[in-house]
């Protein structure tokens, strides 16, 4: 590999030294196995919905110095060509991605080409991920890869790169780059992604967000925001991690976006059920939708995540407040917990039924690395599998408290293949109907479809775990799960 993009006259590099020359740039976000496109297999996964805008990269691209040739690959949409003509090659990834991340990263050193990674578990485990490339972005890209496109035209690449100034609570960042997506637009449920804020002051222990942010919360001036959502379609998503985080500042916000008309989908915590005034201009400012991690109904679980502000005892009535305001609920749910036996599926599932859940994202408990989880796991000699690409919340890489690893497996898959079961899309399609309107029952009908979609292609049944011997724990399939990133980052 040569780094050295300029070329240095005679004299000396100060002697009538000429421009560097502008750096060809790809930018790639990898995928799994299970969904990534290639020229093998070219045809693109009916998963749409479980797609939004890579807005990390199309931050990435506007950070980049106009001068600059930037192209943006995703492998879950469209094939990645080795022989590419470029200079500088950015990955950003998530652990789970990491294998594939390290085989791409490996291809292009080959051919000579600078190689720099970002995203959390580039942030999370510099050292792990630091021989496998030529520089890494640890943390935020703003303040960062300017410098590091900087010194590669100078030849004076440097191993690791940080943001200036800290995590300062104002955030600045550029309008993304959308138009790089345009050719691979339809592949996605939208392009139009918007972070308001970034970060949360949460502290839940299994969360990577918190340890990237240093559990903070930083957000960008509104008129900013507004300025960018005025040249937008009428639909689109905030990637927000908790766009409640500052209730102040959302308030300011949501009364900015309501006379604009648009509609929207974000995510935030159960606290904007206990907020009518929140919720209220929440639904005015065009919200139809939001991710919401409740993660268990069991306050031990709660407890020992540090995420009792989500008071177990009265999800019943806060949901019902958030649909009757018109916003349909996306659950996050977490099986594995340390209070959960082989009953917890079966208990869920009814849970799940009587809370009027409009989809939901199942998760097996995942130790992220660079997490207080993981960090307590290791230490316990809890943690069995260090493949990272198990670490996609669809795998069981830990000893289990209270049941078996193969429990745990089987029961999250038969759980997810019930909740999934078509004439239960249909009922809570209905249902949602008349509880919060058309527009969240349409979103939950679009979601559940291509979840079970997914589940059909990757052979996703499972067994209940109470009635032991039926099956086994997998057929075959391995669920992927799709993940919010905001900067460059892939992971949270």
């Amino acid at each position: 590999m040569n780094p050295v993009i300029q070329s240095q006259p005679a004299g000396g590099p100060d002697a009538g030294a000429t421009p560097a020359k502008p750096l060809k740039i790809l930018l790639i976000v990898p995928a799994g196995e299970a969904v990534r496109v290639t020229r093998e297999h070219p045809k693109v996964p009916r998963r749409a919905m479980l797609r939004f805008s890579v807005l990390s990269l199309t931050v990435v691209a506007a950070l980049t110095p106009r001068e600059h040739e930037v192209r943006i690959i995703d492998e879950n949409v469209e094939p990645l060509d080795f022989e590419t003509d470029c200079d500088v090659v950015g990955i950003t990834f998530m652990t789970a991605l990491a294998p594939r991340a390290w085989a791409i990263a490996a291809e292009f050193r080959r051919r000579g080409r600078i190689v720099v990674g970002g995203g959390y578990h580039a942030t999370l485990c510099p050292d792990d991920a630091a021989p496998h490339f030529d520089a890494l972005v640890i943390g935020d890209a703003e303040g960062a890869w300017d410098r590091l496109l900087a010194d590669v035209q100078k030849g004076t690449l440097q191993k690791f790169y940080r943001s200036f100034g800290g995590l300062s609570a104002n955030l600045r960042t550029p309008v993304p780059r959308r138009e790089l997506l345009a050719d691979m637009a339809r592949y996605y449920a939208t392009v139009n992604a918007v972070q308001a804020g970034r970060g949360c002051r949460h502290n839940c222990r299994y969360c990577s967000v918190t340890v990237f942010h240093d559990r903070k919360y930083r957000r960008r001036a509104v008129p900013d925001v507004i300025a960018e959502v005025r040249r937008l379609p009428r639909c689109f998503i905030f990637v927000d991690d908790n766009i409640i985080a500052e209730r102040e500042y959302a308030l300011e916000l949501f009364r900015a976006l309501a006379p604009l008309r648009k509609r929207w989908v974000s995510q935030c915590s159960i606290l904007i059920a206990d907020d009518p005034e929140l919720l209220r201009w929440a639904r005015a400012a065009g919200c139809r939708g939001l991710f919401i991690g409740i993660e268990t109904a069991n306050a031990e679980n709660l407890a020992a995540m540090n995420k009792q502000f989500n008071r177990n005892d009265s999800y019943r009535e806060r949901l019902r407040r958030v649909h009757r305001a018109g916003i349909g609920v996306v659950a996050g749910m977490i099986a594995g917990m340390d209070a959960d036996g082989p009953d917890w599926f079966r208990r869920t599932l009814r849970f799940l039924r009587e809370t009027g859940i409009d989809a939901v994202q199942l998760n097996i408990l995942t130790p992220l690395p660079g997490t207080p989880l993981f960090a307590d796991m290791e230490n316990a000699g809890r943690i069995t599998d260090r493949d990272w690409s198990h670490y996609d919340y669809r795998h069981v890489v830990f000893e289990p408290a209270r049941m078996t690893a193969a429990e745990l497996q089987a029961g999250a898959d038969w759980l997810y293949a019930q909740f999934y079961r078509l004439d239960r899309i249909w009922w809570r399609f209905v249902r949602t109907i008349f509880h919060a309107g058309w527009m969240p029952a349409l979103l939950g009908l679009r979601l559940g479809l291509t979840y079970r979609y997914d589940n059909r292609r990757e052979g996703i049944i499972g067994w209940n775990p109470e009635r032991a011997g039926q099956g086994t724990a997998r057929n075959g399939g391995r669920g992927v799960v799709s993940l919010k990133v905001p900067a460059l980052n892939a992971e949270h």
